[in-house]
């Protein structure tokens, strides 16, 4: 085969397998949002997948440092950190998983991340995060004033 007709090939493979693949996806429309201290918070995160039990999780990032795991959400129940459990909570449905942050503190400034298992699948003392191609994670960024 012609070196062109290979590399034509190998691109329409590409294209084929992550169009195929986009059955699972994360979206988070909200980019930014601002609130005052002591307000309730609600960060939305709509989900697809081909998974009849899905895992989401959410993470919080503050600065230049890692992501940090603060809950996760599957079938009817769901695990939360210690330092999440008072104020941070999570509704998982069939096409979303919004987050709820009540009692807002400036202290929550960060970027929060939704992710879809699996996209995740460990639990480790740092971050690993494995995807697939074609997936991307959105983030959120609340401002206060």
């Amino acid at each position: 085969m012609a070196p062109w007709k290979c590399t034509i090939v190998i691109i329409v493979l590409y294209i084929w397998r992550c169009n195929s693949q986009s059955q699972d996806k994360v979206d988070q429309h909200t980019r930014i949002q601002f609130a005052f201290e002591g307000d309730t918070v609600k960060i939305d995160c709509t989900y697809q997948t081909a998974y009849s039990g899905p895992t989401l999780f959410w993470y919080q990032q503050k600065g230049n440092g890692n992501p940090k795991h603060m809950l996760n959400k599957f079938s009817k129940s769901g695990n939360s950190e210690e330092e999440f459990k008072e104020r941070f909570h999570a509704n998982l449905s069939t096409t979303s998983v919004p987050l709820t942050i009540k009692n807002l503190r400036v202290s929550d400034s960060a970027v929060y991340y939704c992710a879809l298992r699996p996209t995740v699948t460990e639990t480790h003392s740092t971050l690993i995060q494995k995807l697939k191609q074609c997936d991307i994670i959105m983030q959120l960024n609340l401002i206060y004033f």
